[in-house]
């Protein structure tokens, strides 16, 4: 078996758990589709981590983390890609390291960058599996996606549709494949309707998906609860209890890195916008309460004041 890269994983967690990304950092791979070459995270378990920026044509789209499992029977890919470029560009790279076939892909949720790759993958005969609230998003938005994408990656676009997976599952989802036990997981509410995550409990790796962010500020949609969210943290992630963490965005690190980012972001927001409330505080002067405490991760710039507001408008009703 060829490897593409392997590290040590002590380096390598030592490495990223504590470097600063950085949107501002070119394209990493500029010879691929992919915005950086897949590295072996711990033993058989590759990722392609994507920028730190939102989607743009020089990153291809590629702004959430690729990652694939190999096992003695088969390769399981996780996230479909943000376009059919960008999933035969993984394919390559897949291709590079084992001759096995990719047996399963699971989409981490109904975005386009988990998704739209999805017609590669079943035009190569590939059972593509996710969670039905992702599916349903995902199908209630998909022109819509797909037309977004399709402005951003223009020639890049070319070839991509939209297809749903054949494979859904509610709450969990499990495979043995050359003896590593794999288990799909719905934690509960968190980033995204279905969010999902691949749990392989021989190795204590979580491949987590968007419940779990690192290095650049998590979005707040219209609509997420939060306080679900935190919810699902404290009775699910923590647990669970991972020894290495993939997270859906920013590079893999430990259990305590992707909560700092995650679960004690919402929670030091909304004890901030909760405080802002209880003075007599309206949205508009919401959407500038405190978050110094997180001006170095990135996207801060794009995305901390339409948190702040996001959480006002969900708090408010609480």
């Amino acid at each position: 078996m060829t490897r593409i890269a392997t590290f040590a994983v002590g380096t390598f967690l030592a490495a990223t758990g504590f470097a600063q990304a950085s949107e501002d950092i070119a394209d990493q791979y500029p010879q691929s589709e992919l915005y950086s070459k897949p590295v072996e995270v711990i033993p058989h378990v590759f990722s392609a981590i994507g920028a730190t920026a939102p989607p743009t044509y020089e990153n291809s789209g590629h702004n959430n983390n690729l990652s694939f499992v190999v096992t003695d029977e088969g390769v399981v890919v996780v996230n479909g890609g943000a376009s059919v470029r960008l999933a035969k560009a993984l394919h390559d790279e897949i291709k590079a390291v084992t001759d096995q076939p990719v047996k399963l892909v699971i989409n981490e949720n109904g975005q386009g960058h988990a998704m739209l790759g999805n017609a590669y993958w079943m035009d190569q005969g590939v059972d593509i599996l996710a969670h039905v609230d992702a599916i349903e998003a995902f199908s209630s938005e998909a022109d819509f996606i797909l037309q977004n994408m399709e402005r951003y990656n223009r020639d890049k676009a070319e070839g991509t549709r939209t297809v749903t997976p054949n494979l859904s599952f509610e709450d969990s989802y499990k495979v043995t494949l050359g003896g590593v036990e794999i288990e799909v997981m719905h934690m509960g509410p968190a980033h995204d309707p279905g969010d999902t995550q691949v749990w392989l409990p021989q190795w204590g790796m979580l491949i987590a998906g968007d419940i779990a962010f690192h290095e650049r500020m998590l979005p707040i949609f219209e609509g997420i609860c939060t306080s679900c969210w935190i919810e699902t943290w404290e009775e699910k992630m923590d647990v669970l209890n991972p020894t290495y963490v993939i997270p859906g965005h920013g590079h893999p690190t430990n259990l305590a890195q992707v909560r700092r980012y995650t679960h004690d972001y919402l929670v030091d927001l909304r004890e901030k916008i909760g405080a802002h409330i209880d003075e007599g505080g309206d949205l508009a002067s919401a959407y500038y309460v405190d978050q110094e405490r997180w001006k170095t991760l990135d996207t801060f710039d794009e995305l901390a004041t339409k948190n702040a507001g996001r959480v006002f408008e969900e708090m408010e009703w609480e």
